[in-house]
Order: structure tokens, then sequence, then C-alpha cells
């Protein structure tokens, strides 16, 4: 409220117009503070649930631990000869002894019985810190129901809560002062018995009262915090309720049970192994929630933080950590401020999942820029703002108009854009030198070689990457992080998704069939590399590959689980399409345009228990979330480690609820196991080099680019041999 007037004389409020503005800080005051109770009231509730759950699962660690790792605690001095003699193998016994019980052991008296539990005590301590909270669907014991019970009331208070709280606390923060520095304007005989300096402090405190007042309107932050306290008020839900809930939405469970947790942004792992300096400044970057519907995981949190503070950089994250949620949150930091346009170019087969992520994680409007009605889009876009979604293969197409200006480019699966010599990647280096800001997403950046890394970096750092060298893959480690530090940020899932469920992959090797083996050995002779890879389903009737593959696919039915097959070829397919009698959903492929191929996905999730999904590897792994399914069938081996990988992450990732199981199928003495031995080295070379974000000390950079045409000409010659000499493997 501005107390001059045109004159610069000083306006009284009238201590009516006082009262009004006290009323109403008032009633805004109760309502923050009761969202405050119930919001702290919700946390404690998760916490002492939580407390039991972690002490459960410590507790089940250690019994894992032997005995010995008490001598470990106490730098050796415990002797535990006696323990072991009497039948102690692991931790737990001993925590879970009493004294008197220890003290019956020859040679332990009451001293050494503390010590020991002591010991016992602090690997006990040391647990409940370390181990991740995993929530499994198969095991619904009591704590973890009364869990999910307890952290359903703050996940069906949305995403809006975190702002309501922070909108809460701040009204807390000054409501309180300015009323009391105001008090003396609310009566008038307060204000006749009040001095003129304080008399002027009063309406100075009033007229701020009433500016923050009419700023809070504009905002409604008073039905914000209305509506999250009546959800905090909603009774609990039934045990049933709970855990249907979270199956729907395990996402925002784990990232509130990980905030809860203390599992935050402050560790190395989601740091990215970043140096010190780089990581202080990333911290040190302002995160706005204000148009983001999404609550972030610590790592998630950084990894935005990090788009922002670098501004041209690559997020290299593995796959299933929720790369789009992160650029999304830097997109919505930037509208808060003032960025209005923003663009984002992916694959035609993710372009829809990105349409969906943007409208529903964000208050950022998407517009598709891609098919018929891309014209009328692109002027809506500019018009209105927004995010424009369009693929790789148009962008060459996309003109703005010059008064629009892109606050961020985000490129999807950017390794897709490592040869310069194509139109996409050419169109993507032009939008790279108009826009300032720069994210390129990819969990697979560095596959093959550095030079494609490096060509990466050359669109968005030219003068890093003129300092790339080809030789930092023989410089080790700790050259290259400090070399790439600076653009590039990668996160491994096993460091900081404690809660993912198990990962069990078995080799489920067959025997040819007479019928295969003939078509293997044709194959063979007429040098067909991708028949001889096929060969174990060219007769159906008889494959032994397919009826493996039937036998799972019929255990997982008999289980309610669903189950991805994954090829890379469509003849493949089809001849299981058919032997399950048309019961699958797709295939997803290539060809298959990106709405339907998402129609399909849906699809198949949605399906209650058991179902199958089929798709060809090199589209089904890329971009589509799949965590619906628990049972992964690869139909053959693929010429890349990387391929393989992509398609199991799309499962096994942020989401899945259930332990994933993974099932290769390899015919023995056949092109598999060639390939398995080949790309074993080259597998391991890719572990080391993409999933750590770091080169393998001794491995040259020719060592990791096996191409197919070569591979396959190895291959054939030695199962020529093999089979002219007539020797199995």
């Amino acid at each position: 409220m501005d107390t001059t007037g045109l004159r610069g004389e000083e306006i009284r409020p009238t201590p009516g117009e006082a009262r009004r503005a006290r009323d109403e800080a008032g009633r805004l005051l109760g309502t923050a503070r009761m969202l405050l109770a119930e919001h702290e009231r919700a946390r404690r509730d998760v916490m002492d649930v939580l407390e039991g759950v972690r002490a459960e699962q410590a507790r089940a660690e250690l019994a894992s631990v032997p005995v010995a790792r008490l001598k470990d605690v106490t730098g050796g001095r415990l002797r535990i000869g006696a323990l072991e003699k009497a039948g102690f193998t692991d931790v737990r016994q001993v925590l879970e002894a009493s004294a008197y019980e220890l003290q019956l052991l020859p040679g332990i008296g009451a001293p050494t019985a503390a010590q020991l539990h002591s010991a016992a005590r602090q690997l006990e301590q040391a647990a409940r810190e370390s181990t991740g909270i995993r929530i499994d669907v198969g095991r619904r014991d009591a704590r973890t129901t009364a869990l999910l019970v307890a952290l359903y009331r703050l996940v069906d208070a949305g995403p809006d809560l975190p702002r309501a709280v922070e909108a809460a606390r701040e009204l807390d923060r000054w409501v309180v002062p300015l009323l009391l520095e105001a008090r003396p304007a609310f009566g008038r005989l307060r204000l006749l018995l009040t001095g003129g300096r304080r008399r002027r402090r009063a309406y100075a405190a009033l007229a701020e009262l009433t500016g923050e007042l009419e700023r809070v309107r504009l905002l409604e932050t008073s039905l914000l915090l209305a509506q999250a306290t009546t959800d905090l008020l909603r009774p609990p839900p039934s045990e049933f309720e709970a855990w249907t809930d979270f199956e729907l939405r395990s996402p925002e469970y784990h990232t509130l049970l990980a905030e809860l947790a203390g599992n935050g942004d402050d560790r190395p792992a989601a740091h990215g192994l970043l140096p010190g300096d780089l990581v202080a400044e990333v911290l040190a970057q302002r995160l706005d929630d204000a148009h983001r519907r999404v609550s972030l995981r610590g790592y998630q949190e950084f990894g935005a933080r990090f788009a922002l503070a670098r501004r041209r950089v690559i997020l290299g994250d593995e796959m299933g950590l929720g790369k789009s949620i992160e650029a999304i949150a830097a997109l919505a930091h930037l509208r808060s401020e003032g960025d209005t346009h923003f663009l984002v170019v992916c694959p035609t087969s993710v372009l829809i999942n990105w349409l969906r992520e943007i409208e529903s994680r964000s208050a950022l409007k998407p517009f598709c820029l891609h098919g018929s009605g891309r014209a009328a889009a692109r002027d809506a876009w500019e018009r209105e703002g927004g995010v424009a979604v369009t693929t790789l293969d148009s962008l060459y197409r996309l003109e703005a108009s010059p008064g629009v200006r892109v606050g961020m480019l985000v490129v999807d699966e950017a390794h897709f854009v490592k040869n310069p010599r194509t139109k996409r990647s050419q169109a993507v280096a032009e939008w790279c030198r108009r826009v300032e800001r720069v994210l390129f997403l990819t969990g697979t950046p560095m596959e093959n070689r550095v030079e494609e890394f490096r060509t990466l970096v050359s669109y968005l750092r030219p003068e890093l990457a003129e300092n790339l060298e080809i030789g930092y893959a023989a410089a080790g480690a700790s050259a290259f992080r400090k070399a790439v530090a600076p653009v590039y940020l990668r996160r491994n899932q096993q460091d900081v998704l404690a809660e993912l469920p198990e990962l069990v992959e078995t080799a489920e090797w067959v025997e040819f069939s007479g019928p295969d083996l003939d078509a293997y050995q044709a194959a063979v002779r007429a040098r067909n590399f991708m028949a001889m890879r096929s060969a174990a389903y060219a007769v159906p009737k008889t494959s032994a590959k397919l009826k493996r593959l039937l036998e799972i696919v019929q255990e997982a039915e008999q289980n309610g689980l669903k189950v991805i097959v994954f090829s890379y070829f469509r003849d493949v397919l089809a001849c299981v399409e058919e032997a399950l009698g048309g019961r699958a959903h797709g295939p997803v492929s290539g060809s298959l345009p990106a709405e339907r191929r998402q129609e399909v996905v849906d699809g198949f999730s949605a399906v209650q228990g058991h179902a199958v999904l089929l798709g060809q590897i090199q589209a089904g792994g890329v971009g589509l979330n799949l965590q619906a399914a628990s049972v992964v069938l690869l139909c053959e081996p693929q010429l890349k480690p990387g391929v393989e990988a992509q398609a199991v992450a799309r499962a096994h990732r942020m989401g899945q609820v259930r332990g994933v199981q993974v099932h290769r199928l390899l015919a023995a003495d056949s092109v598999d196991q060639r390939l398995l031995r080949i790309l074993g080295g080259k597998a391991r070379l890719f572990d080391a080099y993409a999933r750590r974000s770091d080169l393998a000390e001794s491995a040259p950079n020719a060592a990791l680019d096996v191409s197919e045409q070569s591979l396959a000409a190895q291959i054939i010659e030695e199962e020529q041999l093999r089979l002219a000499e007539g020797r199995p493997r």
C-alpha cells in the first residue's frame, strides 16, 4: 500500500481498512500453519514406519555379513575364534544374542560381550544408512504395507504439495513480523498513543503487508494452501488401494522415499564423479519449480542444475534414470526466468512420449511440429510460446521467425547425430549455433569411438572438442574425466537407484534341431550372415529356440507377468506371433508410425496381468518406457552390446516395481556362440567407457569399433572352417 499521495502527503488508511488487512493476513497465516502441521504429521508418520523398515532390512543384510567383519570394526582387537567354534557365522546372530548367551561361550567375559555387541551395532548402523529401501510387490509384508499407506498421503497430494509447503513457510516468515510492526494502525486509540516515528513504521509495515497480500491473491496462494491441506486430510487408503497406487505411480513413491530417507544430491554418485569445483558451481545454481509439475530425485535435480549452470552440455545418464524429466525441469526453470520459447528435437519413435511428458510434468504447453499440421502448430508456438517438439529428420525444414528467441534446445537420443555428414546432424549443428543454451540427451554417447563423442562436443563447445584428442583413449580415467567434465555428466542406475528391483539374466542354450541345423549350414555355405543369425527360427515347427521361448512365455502367463520379446528380424517376430496364436501386441518396428507405436505400448501396459509385446530391438530399445514388463526375451545376440543394454533398460528402469528376468535365447555351436565370444571383450570396453564415463587404461580407440562387416566376415570364415572339419565348438 502506497502511503503517499499525488502531492507527496502521507495517505493514512482508516483503522477499518487496516483491520481488514489484518484479518485477511490472520486467516492466511492460519491456513498456512494448518498445512505445515498436517505436512509435518504426514512426514512423521512415514519416518516412524521407515525406521522400522530400515532396521528390518539392515538386520536382513547383516545375515550375509561374516562375523570376521567384527574384527575390522575394532581394528583387529576382537578375538572371534570362540564365536566361530560355537557356530556363529554372521553378524546378525551376534547382534540378536543376549549378553548372557555370549558370556556362556569359553573365553568371552562381560567386557568382550559388550565389545561384540558394540561392534555389531556399528555395522547395523552402517547398514541402515547405506541400504536402499526396496519395495517388492511380490512380498507385501505388514511393515512395507504400512509404509505405503503412510506415503500415500504425501504422494496423493500431488506435485503441487512442495510448492504449497514452501509458500506456507514463506507466509509464516513474513506475516507475523509485519502484523506486529503494523499493530498501532489497527485502532484509533492505539494510534493516538503511538509516537510519530513508531506510527510511520506502522504505516510502512501496513503498506508492505497490503502489498504482499495483493501478491498472494494474484498467485492464488490461498487456494493452493487450502487444496493441499484438504488433500492431506483425506482418510488413509486401504492396503489394497495403497499397493495399487504404488504400482501405478511407483516413481513418485520412490522419489519421496529417497528424499525422506536422506538420499539427496550430496552423494558423489549423484554428481557423476565431477570434480569438486564443478560440483560447487552446479549446487549453487538455483532451480525454480513454479512451472514444474513433478518432484525430482536428488540426482535429477543435480542434472537439471548442471544443464543450467553449464549452459551447453551432454547429459549422458544411463537409460531409465529420467533424462527427459531433468530436461523438462531445466525448461520450467528458464520459463520462470522469463524465457518463453523452447525446442525439443527427438526421434520420431519418442515424439508422442515427449508431448505427453511436457504436458503432464510441467505447466508448459507442447506443440507438435511434425506431420500435416506442423505449419499451423509452428505459428501457434511462435504466437503463444511453449515447447515445440519436432523430429531429427524434419528439423532442417524448421525455420523460426527472426523475433522468436529459443531459450533452450534439447536434442534427445543425441548419438543419432554423431555423423556430421548427415542432413540431420547438419541441421542440429546449425540450430546449436543459433541457440545459447543446448542440452543433448543420450544414454550412450560414447559407444563406439572418442571421435564420435568429440563430434557431439563440437556442436556445443568447439574449443573443447579441439582439445579432446584421440590420445585420451589411452591416457586413462583421470585425464578423460578432466577433459570432458565441463560438458558431460553421467550417472548409472546402480549408483543412484538403490530401490531398483533385482535384474536376473539367464542364458537359455538350446541345440539345433535337424531342420534348424540344415538351414544354418545352408546359410553358412551361402555366406549369408543374417540368415545364419535367424536360422534357429527357419522351421518353426521344429525350432528349439521357439519351443523354449513358448515355455518361458507360458510360465510367465501362469505367474501373471508381462513379457517383451525382442528380435532384430521381422520374420522372427512374425514366427513368434504366429506361434502365440495372434495373442501378442505389436510388433513395434521402425516402420510403425510414432502414434501407432505408442498406442501399441499403451495397450500392452493397460492389460491387467499377463501380456506379450513383440518389438524389433532397434525400435523398441530406443525411447519407449516399457516398465510394465518384468520378463524380457532376446531372440538372438546383437552385434553391439549397447543395443541389448538399451532394450533391457526399457523394462529395468525407474518405475519398475518387480524384478526383471532377462532370457537370452542362444544356439550352441552356432553364430550365437561366436558372437558372444567376440563381443565379450567389446562389452567390457563398453562398460568401462560408456557406463563409467571413463576409459580402460590400456584400451586403444580402435578396439571399440568392431564394424558389422568385419565381424560378419570373421564369423563366416570361422564357421565355414568348423563345419568343413565336422567338429563342434
